[in-house]
């Protein structure tokens, strides 16, 4: 250090003790220069740590914490083998051909030996080969003419009457289903077909004895009871249209009365009139009655 550097500045203590010592020393050593080891050295005053936080700690308190490893079971192991093993298998098994293991030709080019089956064979000639299948062609029919072509062998015609006793209509109409035995029972009338809607007639003068609606039979049905020269004979009338009859119980009834609409309600397949005779409460073949006792 030299005589034109100032030294630092000293604290209370440090001046009093070079106060001390300069008492002590003779008036020489005072007039030497000063230098800097005379004077005693200055410490850094110890600074205070300051404290992390708690977060802090903890987290490096963590952090150093040894790492432990998940102690592995042996049968953990063993499935970890079984499970590569099968991995390796199903590789394996996917990515070889399905024929490698099939016996092929021989190195020499001989085929492989075939069992001779003896079977049957068909010879199918040149025009049954290029013709064209062909389909039966169809249509929807009614039920009044299906009924037609089962009883197509029997002659229903007849001709209108307007005498004291009449058909149930003014005009000639189809029957379609006679008197007799039929499937799933005893038909006891004949089945006029002249379409749904049609006005239906009384056939003769008498008394109605029942008009009624019923589902399981007849449905809109009318029963007139006849006095034809002293015999009992009623007429039914069945199957007309619900609501369509102005006949009551009891009412008289007129020939040529008009008695309802044709219909199918009760059992009925299809819109027609199912027409009854009944003598003394025993049904008889109506077509055959009619044409033996409707006349001008």
């Amino acid at each position: 250090m030299t005589v034109d550097q100032h030294p630092p500045a000293l604290t209370r203590r440090e001046l009093r003790e070079r106060e001390q010592a300069t008492q002590v020393r003779p008036a020489v050593e005072a007039s030497r220069p000063v230098r800097a080891a005379d004077f005693p050295k200055r410490t850094a005053r110890p600074t205070r740590a300051r404290r992390m936080p708690r977060s802090a700690r903890r987290a490096v308190a963590s952090s150093l914490k040894p790492e432990t490893k998940p102690r592995t079971s042996p049968a953990s192991k063993l499935l970890s083998v079984v499970a590569l093993l099968f991995a390796v298998v199903l590789t394996v098994a996917v990515s070889v051909p399905a024929n490698l293991f099939a016996p092929t030709a021989s190195a020499t080019g001989d085929a492989a030996p075939v069992a001779d089956i003896a079977g049957q064979s068909l010879k199918v000639s040149a025009d049954a080969q290029d013709a064209t299948p062909a389909r039966d062609s169809f249509e929807a029919i009614s039920y009044a003419e299906t009924l037609a072509l089962k009883y197509a062998g029997i002659d229903y015609s007849y001709a209108v009457t307007s005498g004291a006793v009449r058909w149930p209509f003014p005009y000639a109409v189809p029957i379609t289903d006679g008197f007799g035995p039929r499937d799933g029972g005893f038909h006891k009338g004949v089945d006029f077909v002249p379409g749904e809607g049609t006005p239906i007639y009384a056939i003769a003068d008498g008394v109605a004895t029942t008009a009624t609606f019923d589902n399981s039979g007849y449905g809109q049905h009318v029963v007139i009871s006849h006095n034809l020269g002293g015999v009992d004979v009623s007429s039914l009338y069945g199957h007309m249209i619900e609501g369509s009859s102005p006949i009551v119980a009891g009412q008289p009834v007129k020939v040529g009365d008009f008695i309802g609409l044709v219909g199918d309600t009760g059992i009925a397949y299809g819109a027609h009139l199912h027409f009854e005779i009944h003598i003394d409460k025993v049904p008889v073949d109506p077509f055959a009655w009619l044409q033996a006792n409707a006349v001008n």
